[in-house]
């Protein structure tokens, strides 16, 4: 949770900021700060918050390439490899990675940063699948 291990001065921007990190420097799709509200009984922030975070950002990617509204369907290799603590700005950066007839998958990172930090972790990622429905709640032919 600490950053005092960065070596050199800090940022004067939050551009000079995200220019050092060593995260995708891809604009992110969604930003959050994680607060107190999220937590689970531990104090880390809540998993299903996280998830559903990153549920938004891949949505947001699906329903522009979709041209209208998606259902997410399921969520393959969701892997969390370290914790988010309150406080926390959480970047999420999402890309379409397949696209079939009337579904497609967008891969999603989550990334944090402390707000007084520069230095980003990587804390999960995971595959979240799109099925493309019309206003009747069936699947539709992506465009």
């Amino acid at each position: 949770m600490d950053d005092s291990s960065l070596s050199g001065p800090r940022a004067e921007t939050l551009a000079q900021a995200w220019e050092a990190a060593e995260w995708p420097h891809d604009p992110p799709v969604l930003r959050a700060i994680a607060m107190p509200s999220d937590t689970n009984p531990e104090g880390d922030i809540f998993g299903g918050w996280l998830l559903s975070q990153m549920d938004l950002a891949a949505a947001s990617i699906a329903f522009h390439r979709a041209a209208g509204r998606c259902a997410t369907i399921a969520v393959d290799g969701m892997v969390f490899i370290s914790p988010v603590f309150v406080g926390d700005e959480v970047s999420l950066f999402a890309r379409i990675v397949h696209t079939g007839r009337t579904s497609l998958k967008v891969e999603v990172e989550a990334w944090r940063r402390r707000r007084d930090g520069e230095k980003a972790h990587k804390v999960t990622q995971g595959v979240f699948t799109f099925v493309a429905i019309g206003e009747d709640r069936k699947p539709r032919p992506l465009p």
